[in-house]
């Protein structure tokens, strides 16, 4: 960066483009002047009659660090915040960390396991070891839990940082409470026991998001239960035999002749010497293994259903830290689970009925967090009741479903809508207690008697149970419910706020979709039950983030990737250690590192922040999940380059010179005004305002579809293919060899589209930009102290000229046409040449005499010469090759040895024609055509194809020759 951030024009510009200083720079300036604040570009207040524009940031853990799916999400956010801040939206991003309870009560255990200290040793009494153990889970926040919002500052985030949350923060608790108690008084929250997931090393429920379900190798026991009467057995397969002490039945498909005749009777239950009986239902598959099906209610979520449909007892044979319980015989009480299948397993075999053993690949459900086998367990928990009928009728299930029939909520693409009423639809209560110490402690008391006293606080509680000692439910509430209040909780409710009122409903939330269910769906629910609104208007849901060969990027996999590496660059040792460190498989981690080092052999460069963003927003098609490849990295990287060279090159045409920028009516420019003759805009002028017009629109309808990826493919295009390498190329011409009306019109054209080029690019790539529009925007007369809260540009289709754009097409054809003649006579790039063109009309030879100084600019031309008779022509160009644009044949003069480029083109001759001798051998053999790939045929066929055109054209040229 330049050591005067913010001065304008050439001299404090750098030479070259150093993305980590202005990052430095930019980042905390932004912050320090309060432009992310809530309200009307960086005002800090709303603006009466201007839209709203709300964003909630998909709270991150507060454990985290920021990971490639939050640096992709964030860089959607800000991009739709930046652009609806610049375009004069009321705009708000919230921020907030989630307190992420299992995840956090790890790091300070191990912390503490680290020390030789269990949280239970934190204190005399259980009551005081859990108040010290909390008490230093917020120290550990205070020092430790501001990472990923410091990571997310070096993304270039603009939330509103003022209005940071925390989901235990004191106001969002009460929240919590509020929202617990008035539920529960409405009979929508309950106690009770049902299946449910069970982490026996945490100890504590978890939720389906914390399952991670990876296919492992296992065994398929098949057992034989012997009937009641002696007569048989029947032969059940499992994959778990330890769970087989808790079985109440076993069951077969109604309609399964093999069996009909022994539904109704029993079997005796090995092991357990009890009878259990034989029972039908749809739930078996007829055709997997033996037919028959064990059932344990207990221990099996769809058994639990079929359970519950046949009134069959549950009874579990697992404590709550996975070992046999007094259910079960009292050989295998007390043991671990699989030291217990072991045991079942080989007692089976010495009693005969082990049947046989056969190797199974099966779905293994770990917690995330804890890396243990997940258990169904039938546990005491607290609920919400998702589709019981509420005070206004409806359940909150279904005011969620309404909300989006009704189009109140619009998912973004459409087809996520299926996906969420399929869960909707078929939604069970969702378990909210959980078995920690680190969370929002559940607000119910109970007294000696078990009754349960639900209130605020324990003063309301006592009132409700005056003279009875109370005791405080131990659990705490799932991390889901305190984020399913975030659209509202962190907007001020129950306050009517003036934030309510302005930023509820949100306009987007933006979010993957794996979470739709797990947050997407509980927010409308919650937000619906408790304000009457929906929590936001559309939902985009975009892909997940997968590495550059599409597998899922995972640090046990060892094909993580960094986005704060690839801001800041690392070198290969580095990256290598981050890789193989956390392996699931250890041995895997030479192939990890051969990987690593074929992919980045030097380490991954420093691309800096805006050619991150730029590649995610490039890659972000709607709903589908993107494959990163860092080599985008370097093309955008690239392109921030090729940005800040335009710009020292407009702004040395520019600065202290006169760019047109007087203040003037088009009336004074007419014959006889003041300003007549001040400007003359040529075709190219007027072209590129006209494709700026275009390009202007173009992105509004992508931010407006929700499709960076179009906003960012169309200013790359736009900036690179247009500005870059056409407008300034033919703007050079001009300064050159302009009059003083032209040149001041092309420099009125070159600053004031850069400027706007800065403004239109901002919300993707904000830091470079920002920097280049502090020197641009004084030179281009644009007033204010910002990019970020500068006016973003907006499409005047009055300014799109169809003659100018047909006028710059054609110039760019005979452009075209003379560089690929360069290129088929293998001319020098630093070799210029005489174009001679033949015009068909006096129109065609005006354009060309016109269009001479940039023709003979960009095509390094010596000079042209315009012909109008073919003679004449014929005469001069001789045999040099020739191309027809339109109505014009140009020849590209080249000096040469008649008789040595005569033999030259005969041995290519006979080189082509030996070769489509050998494409017709191919194609006229029957056995090639039968066997060969489709593809390869018709690569074949075009290979034909083409070397008969290139014949055609050696033999013309060759006839020119004479």
């Amino acid at each position: 960066m330049s050591d005067t951030p913010n001065q304008p024009g050439l001299q404090s510009l750098a030479k070259s483009f150093e993305p980590a200083a202005i990052e430095a720079h930019w980042g905390p300036e932004w912050e320090q002047r309060g432009y992310a604040r809530a309200g009307f570009r960086g005002t800090q207040q709303p603006q009466e009659g201007a839209p709203s524009f709300a964003i909630q940031l998909p709270p991150p853990n507060v454990t985290g660090t920021l990971h490639m799916g939050h640096a992709f999400n964030q860089t959607i956010m800000d991009s739709l915040t930046r652009y609806h801040r610049m375009a004069g939206a009321n705009t708000l991003w919230v921020p907030g960390t989630d307190h992420a309870g299992i995840a956090t009560q790890i790091v300070v255990e191990r912390q503490l396991q680290a020390q030789g200290i269990s949280r239970h040793d934190m204190g005399p009494t259980p009551a005081e070891a859990r108040k010290n153990f909390v008490a230093k889970v917020w120290e550990w926040k205070e020092q430790s839990g501001n990472t990923i919002t410091q990571q997310m500052r070096r993304m270039g985030d603009t939330v509103d940082w003022s209005r940071e949350y925390f989901t235990m923060d004191e106001k969002l608790s009460k929240v919590v409470t509020q929202t617990f108690v008035q539920l529960y008084e409405e009979g929508l929250i309950y106690r009770g026991k049902r299946l449910g997931n069970w982490d026996p090393v945490l100890k504590t429920s978890v939720s389906d998001l914390e399952v991670e379900s990876e296919e492992e190798e296992g065994s398929l026991w098949h057992i034989a239960y012997p009937l009641e009467d002696g007569s048989g057995t029947l032969v059940v397969a499992t994959t778990r035999p330890e769970t087989m002490l808790g079985d109440t039945a076993v069951m077969v498909h109604p309609e399964d002749e093999r069996y009909a005749h022994l539904v109704g009777r029993n079997v005796k239950l090995p092991l357990v010497d009890k009878l259990i009986p034989i029972i039908a239902d749809d739930y078996v598959d007829k055709a997997f293994g033996t037919g028959v099906v064990k059932v344990t209610p207990a221990h099996d979520y769809n058994d639990y259903a079929v359970g519950q449909r046949h009134k069959l007892p549950m009874i579990g044979v697992l404590t709550l830290d996975a070992t046999i319980n007094d259910n079960a015989p009292g050989k295998y009480r007390g043991m671990d689970r699989f030291v217990a299948r072991k045991a079942i397993v080989a007692d089976l075999e010495a009693l005969g009925l082990l049947v046989e053993v056969k190797k199974h690949r099966l779905m293994v459900p770990r917690c995330a967090r804890s890396g243990a086998v997940v258990e169904p367990m039938l546990t005491d928990q607290w609920y919400v009741a998702m589709t019981k009928p509420g005070r206004k009728g409806e359940s909150i299930a279904q005011q969620a479903i309404d909300a989006v029939k009704s189009g109140e909520v619009r998912f973004v693409p459409e087809n996520w809508v299926n996906t969420y009423n399929h869960w909707m639809e078929n939604i069970q209560d969702w378990t909210i207690s959980r078995q920690l110490w680190w969370g929002h402690q559940i607000p119910a008391w109970y007294d000696e008697d078990g009754k349960v006293y639900v209130a605020h606080d324990e003063a309301e509680a006592q009132a409700k149970a005056p003279g009875k000692r109370l005791r405080r439910d131990e659990d705490v509430l799932d991390t889901w419910y305190s984020s399913a209040l975030v659209p509202f909780s962190s907007l001020g409710w129950p306050e009517q706020t003036q934030d309510l009122s302005l930023y509820l409903p949100s306009t987007v939330l933006v979010t993957g979709y794996d979470i739709i269910f797990f947050w997407v769906a509980r927010m409308i629910m919650m937000t619906k039950h408790f304000t009457g609104k929906v929590p936001f208007r559309d939902v985009y849901i975009h892909g997940l983030v997968r590495d550059a060969q599409g597998q899922k990027m995972s640090k046990s996999e060892g094909n993580v990737l960094d986005p704060v590496d690839l801001i800041d660059g690392i070198a290969l040792a580095p990256l290598l250690d981050k890789r193989t460190t956390g392996l699931r498989k250890p041995e895997t981690a030479p192939k990890v590192r051969k990987q690593t080092e074929k992919e980045f052999p030097d380490g991954i460069p420093a691309y800096g922040a805006d050619a991150l963003r730029f590649t995610f927003a490039a890659l972000a098609s709607l709903g589908r999940s993107i494959n990163f490849d860092s080599k985008r990295c370097e093309g955008y990287r690239n392109f921030c380059n090729k940005l800040w060279n335009a710009t020292r090159f407009v702004l040395m045409n520019c600065e202290g010179q006169d760019c047109g920028l007087q203040e003037h009516t088009k009336e004074e420019c007419q014959p006889g005004g003041p300003f007549h003759g001040y400007m003359r805009f040529s075709q190219a002028d007027r072209w590129i305002a006209s494709q700026l017009q275009r390009v202007e629109a173009e992105v509004a309808r992508g931010f407006e579809e929700y499709r960076l990826d179009n906003v960012a493919n169309a200013i790359y295009q736009f900036a690179w293919d247009e500005f870059c390498d056409w407008y300034l190329e033919i703007a050079k011409v001009q300064i050159q060899t302009g009059t003083e009306a032209e040149q001041r019109a092309t420099r009125r054209t070159l600053i004031r589209t850069l400027e706007t080029l800065l403004r239109l690019a901002h919300p993707v790539i904000p830091f470079i930009t920002e920097e280049l529009w502090q020197k641009v925007a004084p030179v281009a007369g644009r007033a204010g102290p910002s990019v970020m809260v500068a006016p973003y540009p907006v499409a005047q289709p009055g300014k799109i000229d169809e003659a100018a754009e047909a006028h710059v097409a054609k110039l760019k054809s005979l452009v075209a046409a003379c560089r690929t003649l360069r290129g088929e006579m293998n001319v020098s790039p630093a070799q210029r040449l005489p174009l001679y063109a033949l015009a068909e009309t006096p129109a065609e030879a005006e354009f060309l005499r016109g269009a001479a100084p940039v023709l003979q600019a960009l095509a390094k031309l010596s000079e042209l010469k315009v012909f109008d008779d073919e003679a004449a022509w014929t005469a001069a160009a001789q045999a040099a090759p020739v191309a027809v644009v339109g109505g014009a044949r140009l020849a590209l003069y080249v000096e040469i040895d008649v008789a040595a480029e005569r033999a030259r083109l005969g041995k290519e001759i006979a080189r082509i024609e030996g070769e489509i001798v050998k494409a017709n051998g191919k194609l006229g053999n029957e056995s090639f055509v039968a066997r060969a790939p489709a593809a390869v045929i018709e690569q074949e066929r075009q290979r034909l194809a083409d070397f008969s055109a290139t014949l055609e054209r050696l033999k013309s040229q060759v006839l020119r020759l004479g």
